[in-house]
C-alpha cells in the first residue's frame, strides 16, 4: 500500500483502502446521518442545495449518484427533476439505512440503491445524462480511475458535479477550522459513533485530498471538459463541475 495513502485503520494495513472505507462506513452507518447534521451545523444541506441549483440547469433525466451513502444527495437531487436516480456505494451498511429511508418516503420507484465500486461501475458506456458525488471522492482508492469510470458511464454533454471538503486558507477561519477538525470533530464523532478512527480519518483524508486546481487537473485527465470549481463557506467545501465531451 502507498505510504501516502490515508486509511481509516492503520492497524489493518493488510486491508486495502477500499476495504477499510467500506468497513468504516458499515461501522458508523447507524449514526451517520445524525453526525453529518451535528458536525456540520446543517451547513452541509446548504452545500447540497448549491450543487442542486447547478444540476437543475442540466435538466437531467437519468442521474447516477456515486458514493451515495444513505442516499441523502440522491433524495435531494430529485429537486432537479430526474425521472430516475441510481445510487451506488461500497458500504452495504449505509445502503441498508438508505433503502429504509426511501421506503419510508415512498421513493422506491424513483431512486434505486446498489452496492457498487466507483472504480469499476457495472453500467454501460453513456448510461446517464448526469452524475454526482457528494463527499465521496476523497475515499476513492484510485481517484483518477474513479473519475474515468464516471466519465465513461455518462453520455456526451452530461454534467458531473462533485462536492468535497477542502482546506481552509483564510485567517482566522483556517485556524478555527483546524482546531475544530483536529480536536472537536474526532472526539464528538468517536463518542457518538463508537468508532475511534472514523472521525480522525476525516480531517486526515481532507488534508491529503488534491483539492481545488489539483482536482480540476484530475477531472481533465479523466476526460472531462469545461471544468471549474466554486468555493463554499470560507472554502470549507468546494463544488467541482465538469462535462463529458
Amino acid at each position: 500500500m502507498d505510504r501516502k495513502t490515508v486509511i481509516p485503520y492503520p492497524q489493518l494495513a493488510e486491508k486495502s483502502k477500499k476495504e477499510q472505507v467500506a468497513m468504516m462506513f458499515d461501522n458508523i452507518s447507524p449514526k451517520y446521518d445524525f453526525l453529518n447534521r451535528l458536525l456540520s451545523f446543517r451547513i452541509d444541506v446548504l452545500w447540497r442545495n448549491a450543487a442542486i441549483r447547478i444540476l437543475k440547469t442540466a435538466k437531467p433525466s437519468n442521474l447516477l449518484d456515486v458514493a451515495t451513502g444513505t442516499g441523502d444527495f440522491a433524495i435531494a437531487a430529485l429537486k432537479a427533476g430526474p425521472k430516475k436516480v441510481v445510487g451506488v456505494d461500497i458500504s452495504e451498511g449505509m445502503l441498508e439505512f438508505g433503502r429504509k429511508k426511501l421506503t419510508a418516503m415512498n421513493l422506491d420507484d424513483r431512486i434505486s440503491l446498489y452496492w457498487g465500486d466507483s472504480e469499476d461501475l457495472k453500467f454501460d458506456d453513456n448510461s446517464f445524462d448526469a452524475a454526482t458525488v457528494a463527499f465521496g471522492v476523497r475515499n476513492f482508492e484510485n481517484l483518477l480511475q474513479g473519475m474515468k469510470e464516471i466519465c465513461r458511464v455518462t453520455s456526451p454533454g452530461a454534467v458531473t458535479i462533485v462536492l468535497e471538503f477542502s482546506k481552509v486558507k483564510s485567517f482566522p477561519m483556517k485556524q478555527l477550522y483546524g482546531i475544530y477538525s483536529r480536536y472537536i470533530m474526532p472526539n464528538v464523532g468517536k463518542w457518538i459513533s463508537k468508532d475511534s478512527s472514523a472521525y480522525s480519518y476525516l480531517p486526515e483524508s481532507i488534508a491529503a485530498f488534491p483539492e481545488r486546481e489539483k482536482f480540476i487537473k484530475v477531472m481533465n485527465e479523466a476526460g472531462f471538459i469545461n471544468t471549474y470549481y466554486k468555493e463554499q463557506t470560507f472554502g470549507i467545501c468546494c463544488i467541482y463541475v465538469g462535462y463529458k465531451p
